[in-house]
């Protein structure tokens, strides 16, 4: 599994929200922890199958359960920033799509294998309307990754809006990357930033 290496590549200081507020509880009957039990569940399928998968392969059983936990349309435009305002109906279309396959391809390139870990889902916190969730990944030699899922509530149920590693948040590490391609070329320069990051990362 490649995970440590592509988290460090996302690394930039962030509000930290590990620490457990008083109204946090066991997870046990929680929507939202369930939520990332489910995606926790596939993520190990498909690490024990990554070989076999291939990128794609692992890229397109994973798709579907990324689109199933995270609000992607809030998170896209979280990750564009004060731009996305003045982008096209189309164009943030587009880049909702973009950002899905993107999300996707991250998590079949950084799961790329099956070395005895598990995931452990600790306690869940409410924030105002959105709940955090702590996780770990545990693996079998060497110390557990620290994971906390910021989680809001949804037609579709609790789904994720931002994934801290430590006090690292990867939208804000995303809406850094991004500010380049949208000063050089917009909404279609953003694009093509993030079909070329796919690209890259699952073929």
């Amino acid at each position: 599994m490649t995970f440590a290496k592509p988290l460090a590549a996302l690394a930039l200081a962030a509000s930290v929200l590990t620490a457990v507020a008083p109204a946090a509880h066991a997870v046990a009957s929680d929507p939202a922890a369930q939520r990332i039990e489910t995606l926790d569940t596939t993520l190990i399928e498909v690490m024990k199958q990554a070989k076999a998968l291939g990128a794609k392969g692992r890229f397109a059983r994973l798709q579907p359960v990324v689109e199933q936990s995270f609000d992607l349309p809030t998170m896209t435009a979280y990750a564009v920033g004060p731009s996305w305002a003045g982008f096209s109906a189309g164009d943030k279309q587009a880049l909702v799509r973009a950002f899905t396959r993107l999300t996707a391809a991250s998590y079949a390139h950084n799961f790329d294998s099956f070395g005895g870990e598990r995931f452990e889902v600790g306690v869940v916190a409410q924030r105002g309307a959105d709940k955090v969730v702590q996780a770990r990944i545990i693996p079998t030699h060497g110390e557990p990754t620290n994971l906390t899922y910021r989680m809001r509530q949804t037609p579709e149920g609790w789904k994720i809006i931002d994934v801290y590693y430590g006090a690292i948040s990867q939208l804000t590490t995303r809406r850094s990357d991004f500010a380049g391609p949208i000063a050089g070329g917009g909404a279609k320069g953003l694009l093509s930033h993030l079909d070329a990051l796919t690209a890259k990362l699952v073929g």
